[in-house]
């Protein structure tokens, strides 16, 4: 006799995030929670529905996407379009609907990458001033 897995939202909403590309930080920024309030969330068995419906709202799927999410499916899915994306015999191309918005992730990266720029420049002006403060005494 086999048992079956409980259906752990936060696992899944944890696997999501990561296969979207996501830190748990970004995640909580967009939630407006901490980091240790995702990690918890992602541990969690059980999600109320409203901040269910919220995170996937910032991880671009359904709710329905969140609790019917299956490891085996993604794989399954994954293995299918490798194995039929191109069929040579008939030079069809089997499409697929991409479950991220490329610009959005590029859109993401950019201003994940414009923060840590400014955080940077922002150290360089603080030594520099702390230099030029140490020059001038």
């Amino acid at each position: 006799m086999t048992t079956t897995k409980p259906n752990h939202i936060g696992r899944k909403i944890a696997r999501i995030r990561e296969l979207r590309g996501m830190k748990q930080e970004t995640l909580a920024e967009e939630l407006g929670i901490s980091q240790q309030s995702v990690s918890t969330l992602e541990k969690s068995e059980t999600v109320e529905d409203e901040k269910l419906e919220r995170v996937a709202q910032v991880l671009g799927v359904t709710k329905e996407a969140i609790e019917n999410f299956s490891e085996e499916r993604v794989i399954n899915f994954f293995n299918n379009f490798n194995d039929n994306s191109f069929s040579n015999s008939q030079g069809t191309f089997a499409a697929y609907n991409c479950t991220f918005n490329p610009i959005d992730k590029l859109v993401e990266s950019y201003e994940e990458n414009k923060k840590l720029y400014e955080r940077l420049v922002q150290a360089e002006k603080d030594k520099v001033a702390y230099l030029e403060k140490l020059l001038n005494k």
